[in-house]
């Protein structure tokens, strides 16, 4: 099956997606076709009412509950921060280090 989701202002459509798809995997998708690292969280929008859905719950299963009104419920990919390693560079002054390995010879 496949959900929409908008990522930045703009629709992406996630295919594959069964009823054992989590939400956390949806994210990782999403954020891997982005190319970027960093937290995100994936928003449930129906009409006034929105809120973060858990990573481990699984998606279809969460928009089945609307049933017929699926459709209207909008899902949103929200930025909410740099990941955890890239947190402790940011702010601090510090250079952040690139390794990379040598090939061997």
């Amino acid at each position: 099956m496949e959900v929409k989701v908008y990522v930045e202002g703009v629709h992406r459509i996630v295919c594959g997606v069964t009823e054992k798809t989590t939400c956390q995997e949806v994210v990782i998708a999403l954020a891997q076709a982005l190319g970027r690292t960093g937290r995100y969280t994936l928003r449930e929008k129906f009409k006034e009412y929105e809120r973060n859905v858990t990573p481990d719950e699984r998606l279809l299963e969460a928009l089945e509950k609307y049933g017929e009104q699926a459709k209207e419920v909008q899902l949103t990919l929200k930025h909410i921060g740099p990941s955890l390693g890239e947190e402790t560079n940011q702010g601090s002054g510090a250079i952040a280090q690139h390794r990379q390995s040598l090939p061997p010879l």
